[in-house]
């Protein structure tokens, strides 16, 4: 009976040693006798207890966020920066034999890339072309990672931490610039008008009736509105003609 019991629980603690159920995004990685041996699939799988060991690695896409960085931009602007990055493991086994460990490893080269690369641009490039800085950050850190079999697909600034001052400073900026555009806007259309004026002026002077309608469609439209004095203009051409009388 004893025989049997302890066949039993040597059976037990062997399954329990050897058995490895692997998730449908996971993949193992086997070392046999500290030697890498190959990769392992979702499902169940059996090891040689004692002599092989498994590390699971996770290949679904990772969000890790990079914290905030105190950047000075090249026009020598002090700001704080941070972003979030997008990668997955795509080989496991260089994940594991090639770092120590990729997912802090990863998180400092993306640390470091990103002062780096905000540091060589003007505050008005990563204000008005985010998305070139995020393209070049992205660049940087997948060709550093590469080796350790990690894929980022993607690197996204979150925010741009201004000082007080400066922000200050870019509100007078872009009010000024408003009204820049609001007196351009105005001074075109009195430009415009004047070119329609000059224009009717032309026709009213080789059209002399042109004029005597213009007469009636004003005293039109001063009848029209409530006043107590009405004014009646003069035609111009009968200033002329008592002008020419006094000579």
């Amino acid at each position: 009976m004893s025989i049997t019991l302890l066949v039993v629980v040597t059976a037990f603690a062997l399954f329990y040693f050897s058995a490895y159920r692997i998730k449908a995004y996971e993949q193992g990685v086997i070392l046999r006798l500290g030697v890498y041996s190959g990769l392992k699939g979702a499902g169940l799988k059996f090891i040689i207890p004692f002599v092989d060991e498994l590390i699971r690695v996770d290949q679904r896409v990772i969000t890790m966020d990079i914290p905030p960085q105190d950047i000075i931009t090249r026009d020598n602007v002090s700001i704080k920066v941070n972003a979030v990055l997008y990668f997955r493991v795509v080989e496991p086994s260089k994940a594991v034999l090639a770092v120590e460990n990729f997912l802090y490893a990863t998180s400092q080269i993306a640390q470091t890339t990103l002062r780096s690369v905000c540091g060589q641009a003007e505050l008005d490039e990563m204000l008005s072309d985010r998305e070139a800085i995020n393209h070049k950050i992205q660049e940087i850190i997948d060709n550093h990672t590469d080796p350790w079999g990690i894929k980022v697909s993607l690197v996204e600034v979150k925010d741009i931490d201004l000082p007080q001052e400066m922000q200050r400073a870019m509100a007078r900026q872009a009010e000024a610039e408003r009204e820049r555009r609001a007196k351009i806007i105005q001074a075109e259309g009195e430009f415009q008008a004047s070119e329609k004026l000059t224009a009717a002026a032309a026709v009213m002077s080789r059209e002399p009736i042109s004029v005597q309608l213009r007469y009636l469609e004003t005293l039109k439209q001063i009848s029209a509105e409530n006043s107590s004095t009405v004014l009646f203009p003069m035609p111009i051409n009968l200033l002329e003609g008592l002008i020419k009388l006094k000579g």
